[in-house]
């Protein structure tokens, strides 16, 4: 099977539009129809519903998705893999839920490129349940979570500690529970259940968002409230563009990487892993 034909796929099932997909991938739309004949006569299924006056993915075209993604992405790795080894390099795949990403791993990976110039990163994002498979798959050789999993295989170490303050634009709040436009933030189901708890009593969340960052971004620019690590408020608040609500609780959600306890790896695993700077932030 051709990658193109899988490529072409994914960008007619992003805008179940033939012409549009063309016009993304820069080719022509009747190569974009003759590439989804032959997938189509590959596997010998309809992906797509042609009937109606839009385009509709069929039941074996939905199940295609995730395989398809899944191929191109162990071709992708596969290719990285084997150039690296022409130099030297060992690669590292790393995954990670996106929240996580944002907290605690953009400076790390800065810091394993300055100490660590034999190891080459191969990242991707993935959802908790993704990343436990992904990791028992050896498709990722060190994953990072909220929840640890208690599989005998896996190897979980607590990597950091981050503290989540309720912050606000407003520098004339009231001090308590009850705050203006307040955001929730994903942070998973033990974070997500306190607040509900000790909230229940409050407004009801303006809008909900599953990445801190973009929370962030938007009460900076809309206004607004949300709980959000410290390290990416210090210096909004240094600034005076944002103010800690002092009186409310702050939440603790504690980051634990994961890898295969035979892993092949384990040795540079460790070593990316001491370059955490600190348990708590």
């Amino acid at each position: 099977m051709k990658f193109e034909l899988l490529t072409t796929f994914l960008e007619v099932s992003r805008t179940l539009h033939f012409r549009i997909a063309s016009e993304n991938l820069f080719i022509t739309q009747s190569a974009v129809s003759a590439r989804i004949k032959l997938l189509e006569d590959d596997l010998g299924v309809l992906l797509f519903d042609r009937s109606h006056k839009h385009l509709k993915l069929t039941t074996e075209g939905l199940r295609l998705i995730k395989h398809a993604n899944e191929i191109l992405f162990m071709w992708q790795k596969t290719k990285h893999d084997v150039g690296v080894a022409e130099h030297d390099a060992q690669q590292l795949a790393i995954g990670s839920l996106n929240s996580i990403w944002d907290i605690v791993l953009q400076a790390w990976l800065q810091k394993i490129h300055r100490n660590l110039d034999s190891v080459s990163l191969f990242t991707s994002t993935y959802s908790p349940m993704e990343l436990r498979k992904n990791v028992i798959g050896r498709v990722v050789d060190l994953a990072f979570l909220f929840e640890p999993p208690f599989i005998e295989d896996l190897v979980t170490e607590k990597v950091a500690t981050v503290p989540l303050h309720l912050v606000t634009t407003d520098p004339d709040h009231i001090e308590g529970m009850h705050v203006d436009n307040y955001i929730m933030v994903d942070y998973g189901e033990a974070v997500n259940t306190r607040h509900m708890r000790e909230f229940q009593h409050a407004p009801p969340a303006k809008h909900f968002m599953s990445q801190p960052r973009i929370a962030l971004n938007y009460i900076l620019q809309a206004g607004g409230s949300a709980h959000l690590p410290r390290q990416m408020t210090f210096e909004h608040v240094e600034a005076n563009k944002l103010f800690v609500v002092e009186s409310a609780p702050v939440y603790h959600r504690e980051i634990f990487a994961v890898y295969l306890a035979k892993s092949q790896k384990t040795e540079v695993i460790k070593q990316v892993i001491g370059l955490f700077p600190n348990i708590h932030f």
